[in-house]
């Protein structure tokens, strides 16, 4: 088992880490527990009653959170004519086709998220091996392949997540950081969890939200009530 700093061992002294709380009482606690000397993100991990096993259980799409990720991601569109000059004014840090795909193979990867049109992806999909393993590659099922490139980078600089379920069913996503108002990150933390009650897979049998956790990039982990997280409306 790995060894706790100092800095852990000293948090994990203020608080029960056994206990379940509700979500403003647990994000209120995230926000204190956070000791490093950077604005540490905010992160929501949920594992699900499902068997990613199974196609019709595995999860996967995006959601933008209200009130943001406190980060401006850096996008990128693969595009050509009015598409691409589409993607420039709605703020696209970077527009190409085939010369992005060669700037990519060549090792660049100075971005964070890649949109395409549908005409495009034939080209784009050269970059597989690369993008695929980190995540960057554009996909119909989070908003990130479409002919609507203005609306997604949009989105995508305002506040927009992907989700995706991972081997042992569990969904982690940045809801903000440790600076944003307690009521900010009950906005975004609230937004995930009705998106992914939402997009439940009629096949899940049981409890769907098997736990729920709330933690800072070098901060413990605070369990929040699963029942109060999915009532969240009604406390």
């Amino acid at each position: 088992m790995a060894r706790k700093s100092k800095r852990m061992q000293e948090s994990l002294k203020k608080f029960d880490r056994y206990e379940t709380y509700g979500p403003a009482e647990a994000l209120e606690l995230v926000k204190e527990l956070a000791s490093a000397k950077f604005d540490e993100t905010v992160e929501l991990a949920v594992k699900l009653g499902v068997n990613p096993k199974h196609a019709d259980q595995q999860l996967r799409g995006a959601v933008v959170l209200p009130a943001g990720t406190g980060r401006t991601a850096r996008v990128l569109v693969f595009a050509k004519g009015e598409k691409a000059s589409e993607a420039e004014k709605a703020g696209a840090d970077f527009v190409g086709d085939a010369d992005l795909v060669e700037k990519i193979q060549g090792g660049w990867l100075d971005f964070d998220v890649a949109v395409a049109t549908p005409d495009m992806m034939g080209t784009v999909g050269k970059l597989g091996r690369i993008l695929g393993p980190k995540g960057l590659m554009p996909n119909p099922k989070t908003g990130t392949v479409t002919m609507d490139v203005a609306r997604a980078v949009k989105e995508i600089k305002a506040g927009k997540v992907e989700y995706r379920t991972e081997k042992a069913g569990i969904i982690h996503v940045p809801i903000g950081k440790v600076s944003f108002d307690t009521d900010k990150l009950l906005e975004n933390f609230k937004t995930v969890i009705e998106t992914l009650i939402k997009v439940k897979p009629a096949a899940a049998k049981g409890q769907y939200l098997r736990s729920v956790t709330v933690s800072s990039s070098m901060g413990p982990g605070v369990k929040v009530n699963p029942q109060r997280a999915a009532a969240i409306d009604r406390e």
